[in-house]
């Protein structure tokens, strides 16, 4: 009678159980404010479906996301660039695992004038003079006789780095250049800005435009599209990133990175304004 009255009491137990909503999932995610507004929507899309996962996104830059990985105090580190020797061996030491390096979508880093501005393309060696404060006047390249100013990222920033690497060939910006704290930052000082020229993700372009970038002095000066980002004739794309510690790559972690990667999380990327994995990237 006894072990009957158990019986009935666990499987009343594991019936209520089994009734209540699974508990709350909560994901943090940290770092890039390139992929801040991608990584808000694909929060906003997942959590609409998943209502019992959330998910907080911040940004603050790149270098800012490591040192929360580092410090484990976020689950996703989001990345416009490649991780450093140094922050691998900083996470080596924290938790004794390199990493775990995920792309999540493709960008045209795009450069941005005023909308006014006559200016229509560059080559990446003009835009290492003018970043460089080497070329000084609009005239020089073709615009207006008036001064340039430069706009940039602060140096937390894998954005400001990537262009710093491929573009200034690790040459140092302009003591001139005015540092803005984010993309967004940059945008809206340049569309304010005549004489203003700036960088960033190809997702913020509102209020300025973006010129055309040849490799070479005197080369076909090319569009930041899908089409030739996903081909690499754009001379300044990239991959952009996630990051995460590979002890933490289970349960709904695992389950909204794939989903980050599947068709469903690539559409998003591409109603942002960013350019979706081809598809043999995304296993």
């Amino acid at each position: 009678m006894k072990l009957k009255h158990l019986l009935t009491t666990f499987a009343l137990a594991t019936a209520v159980a089994a009734a209540l909503p699974a508990p709350a999932a909560n994901i943090t995610v940290k770092g890039s404010d390139t992929l801040v507004i991608l990584a808000q929507k694909w929060a906003e899309v997942y959590m609409a479906k998943n209502p019992a996962t959330k998910i907080q996104v911040t940004g603050g830059g790149t270098g800012t996301g490591f040192a929360a990985l580092q410090n484990q105090t976020t689950d996703l580190c989001n990345a416009s660039r490649k991780i450093k020797a140094t922050e691998i061996a900083a996470c080596l030491k924290a938790f004794q695992k390199r990493p775990t390096e995920y792309k999540v979508c493709l960008d045209g880093l795009s450069v941005y004038v005023s909308a006014g501005n006559p200016v229509k393309q560059l080559s990446v060696p003009q835009l290492e003079k003018i970043f460089t404060g080497k070329i000084r006047n609009w005239k020089e390249i073709g615009g207006p006789d008036a001064p340039i100013t430069v706009y940039s990222r602060e140096n937390s920033s894998g954005t400001y780095e990537f262009f710093k690497e491929h573009v200034l060939q690790g040459k140092d910006f302009a003591a001139s250049a005015q540092t803005m704290p984010g993309t967004a930052a940059v945008l809206q000082a340049v569309g304010k800005d005549k004489n203003g020229i700036g960088y960033g993700g190809a997702a913020y372009g509102a209020g300025a435009k973006h010129v055309a970038i040849s490799k070479d002095e005197g080369g076909d000066a090319i569009e930041p599209t899908e089409e030739t980002v996903v081909k690499g004739t754009y001379p300044i794309w990239r991959h952009l990133f996630i990051y995460i510690n590979p002890a933490l790559d289970k349960g709904e972690v695992a389950k909204y990175l794939n989903w980050i990667r599947s068709d469903e999380g690539q559409k998003v990327v591409k109603d942002v304004g960013y350019y979706p994995l081809p598809k043999q990237l995304r296993q």
